[in-house]
């Protein structure tokens, strides 16, 4: 009888199975979670946003707008912006980006 075995894959360096790699993005993704944008501008030396424009002034509006995954509400609140009505649901697997997120809708989101 053949022994059923994970499906391993990689996460930076090590060789991980899959369960185990979930597990470890979710980790980097709550850990980071507040300082996501500056992480990001540092990356990407603030292209990111430009990024972020051009991908929503693409976007159909529709009434009921989604998007995912999205946390932070970067996407969210551009589109609520270029929508002037309707809604926008963000979704996101990570609590704590979510959390950070709507921390921002409170604040000035732009």
């Amino acid at each position: 009888m053949k022994q059923l075995r994970s499906a391993s894959t990689h996460f930076g360096y090590e060789q991980v199975d899959e369960a185990e790699k979930e597990k470890r993005v979710h980790h980097v993704f709550a850990n980071v979670a507040k300082k996501y944008d500056l992480m990001n501008d540092a990356m990407s030396f603030g292209i990111h946003r430009l990024w972020k424009d051009y991908y929503v002034s693409g976007l159909p509006l529709t009434p009921d707008s989604k998007t995912l995954p999205e946390g932070l509400g970067d996407i969210a609140f551009r589109l609520q912006k270029r929508m002037k009505t309707g809604k926008v649901t963000v979704v996101d697997i990570n609590q704590n980006m979510l959390d950070v997120g709507q921390e921002r809708s409170r604040k000035d989101p732009s």
